[in-house]
C-alpha cells in the first residue's frame, strides 16, 4: 500500500483528508484481495493519491456538464435554521420529505418561503422541531455537542457476520468484480458510491427504484455511471424482484433499519431464495439504540453527533464535503470485496452492516489536523483527477475513480443516465 500527496488537502477541523485516503485505500485493497483470490495470485500493489481521493469526496460539486446544466443541488427550504434555543437542520430534497417537514411545522404543503419556515422554527426549541418533523415522517436534526450524542446513543462500528457455506465460483479475470451481479437498493450518495465503485471494477450493477422515484436530480449523473437502472414495485412485482435476488451475488441496501423486513425481505428471507447471497446494508443512524430506523443524511448526522458543533453560540460548522457519505461508500465497497474473497476461499457469504454514524465515530477518533477549516471549492484541483465522459444528457467533466490497483484500469461501461431507463434484468 502506497499513499502519496500532501497530508492535508481538504482543510477542516477533522481529518477529512486522512479519512478520504484511508477509505479509498480500503476499497482498492478489498478489490485487490478479491482479484488475488479469483486468480490464485499474490495481492497486487495498491496506491492512493490523497488529492485524487479528496477530489472524489467532492465529486458531486466538481462535476461540470459541457453544453448543458445541472439543477440546483439543494431544495430551497433545505438548510440550517435558528430555533429558540439552538440550531436545527431540515432536509427537504425529496418531495415527500419536504411535505413531511412542512406538516411537522404545521405549515401548508404549498409553502415555498424560507422566511415562513424560519419564523415557524424560531419560536420552538430545536429538539421540539426535530421531534415534530421526525414524527411526521420527515428528516431533521438538532445541533448537539459531541458529548450529548455519546451519552444518548449506542457506540457501534461495521459488523460482518458469516452465513452457512455456499461455494462461490468466479473465473480468473483482469478486473476484480467481473461476473459479479450486484442488486443495488441504495439512494443519494453513500450506497451509490459503493456500487459505482464495484461497477468501475467490472461488476454488473442493477439499480432498482420504485416507479417514478424522485432521486435528487443534480445527483443522478454522479451516482449512475456504470449501472443499469430499472423501476420495480417491490410489492406488486415481488416475483420479479425475487428472481433478481436469485441471480445476484451481492445485494446492497441503503434503506432504513427495518425497511426490508417491512417488505418481507429480511436477510433470512433473501437467503432462503439465494443462500449464497452477500448482503451489505447501510443506514444513517446505526442498527441499535433509540435512533435506529430514523431517516437521515450526511448533513443531519453531522448535526446529531456533534461534528458540525463549534460552540454553544455559533452556527453549524459542517465538513467541507459530504465526507460521511463518501467514506461509508468506499468502506462498504472494501468490505464487499473482502466478503467475496472470503466466500471464494471458505464458501461462507456474509451479512455486512454499517452506518453513517459508525463512520462519524471513526472520523471523530482520528487525530485533529492543525490546518484551518476551508471549503472544497477554494482548492485548485489538478487536471489529472478529472476525465470527460458521455452521459444521457451530454458530455461531462467529472472526477476519475480514485485509487490504483497494479495492472487494473477501472472504467464505467454504462453511461450515466436517468433512473428507470433499463428493463429490470442484469446485463
Amino acid at each position: 500500500m502506497t499513499v502519496t500527496g500532501p497530508p492535508t488537502v481538504l482543510p477542516a477541523r477533522y481529518d477529512v483528508t486522512g479519512l478520504a485516503a484511508d477509505s479509498v485505500a480500503w476499497a482498492a485493497s478489498g478489490a485487490a484481495e478479491l482479484l488475488a483470490a479469483r486468480n490464485a495470485e499474490p495481492p497486487r500493489a495498491v496506491s492512493v493519491d490523497r488529492v485524487a481521493a479528496c477530489a472524489a469526496f467532492a465529486g458531486e460539486r466538481l462535476a461540470q456538464p459541457i453544453g448543458w446544466a445541472l439543477p440546483p443541488m439543494w431544495d430551497p427550504l433545505a438548510g440550517d435554521y435558528l430555533a429558540a434555543d439552538g440550531w436545527v437542520r431540515l432536509h427537504t430534497n425529496y418531495p415527500h420529505h419536504r411535505a413531511a417537514v412542512l406538516a411537522g411545522l404545521g405549515l401548508p404543503p404549498e409553502c415555498a418561503s424560507r422566511d415562513v419556515v424560519a419564523t415557524a422554527v424560531a419560536v420552538r426549541p430545536a429538539d421540539a422541531v426535530e421531534s415534530a418533523v421526525v414524527a411526521a415522517g420527515g428528516p431533521a436534526a438538532a445541533l448537539h455537542p459531541p458529548a450529548a450524542w455519546a451519552a444518548a446513543t449506542v457506540r457501534e462500528g461495521t459488523t460482518v457476520e458469516p452465513a452457512p457455506a455456499v461455494r462461490l465460483t468466479l473465473r480468473p479475470d483482469s478486473s476484480p468484480f467481473t461476473g459479479v451481479r450486484v442488486l443495488d437498493l441504495t439512494r443519494v450518495i453513500a450506497g451509490p458510491v459503493a456500487t459505482r465503485y464495484l461497477a468501475a471494477h467490472g461488476a454488473d450493477v442493477l439499480r432498482i427504484d420504485p416507479p417514478g422515484f424522485p432521486e435528487v436530480p443534480a445527483l443522478v449523473p454522479e451516482v449512475t455511471p456504470g449501472k443499469r437502472c430499472a423501476f420495480l414495485d417491490l410489492h406488486a412485482d415481488r416475483g420479479a424482484f425475487l428472481r433478481l435476488v436469485r441471480q445476484a451475488h451481492v445485494l446492497v441496501c441503503g434503506l432504513r433499519s427495518g425497511a426490508l423486513e417491512g417488505l418481507g425481505l429480511s436477510v433470512a428471507a433473501l437467503r432462503a431464495v439465494n443462500p449464497g447471497l452477500v448482503t451489505a446494508r447501510l443506514n444513517a443512524y446505526g442498527w441499535h439504540g433509540p435512533w435506529t430506523g430514523r431517516r437521515g443524511f450526511d448533513s443531519l448526522v453531522q448535526m446529531s453527533c456533534g461534528i458540525a458543533y463549534l460552540d454553544a453560540y455559533s452556527a453549524p460548522s459542517p465538513l467541507p464535503v459530504q465526507a460521511l457519505d463518501h467514506a461509508t461508500g468506499y468502506l462498504l465497497a472494501g468490505w464487499i470485496g473482502r466478503a467475496l474473497a472470503e466466500q471464494l476461499r471458505s464458501g461462507h457469504p456474509a451479512d455486512i452492516r454499517t452506518s453513517l454514524t459508525a463512520t462519524a465515530e471513526a472520523l471523530s477518533g482520528r487525530a485533529r489536523p492543525t490546518v484551518a477549516a476551508g471549503a472544497a471549492g477554494e482548492i485548485e484541483w489538478p487536471d489529472s483527477v478529472f476525465e470527460t465522459a458521455d452521459t444521457s444528457w451530454g458530455p461531462i467533466r467529472r472526477v476519475r475513480v480514485p485509487g490504483t490497483i497494479e495492472g487494473v484500469t477501472p472504467r464505467w461501461t454504462v453511461d450515466a443516465g436517468p433512473l428507470g431507463r433499463h428493463p429490470p434484468s442484469f446485463g
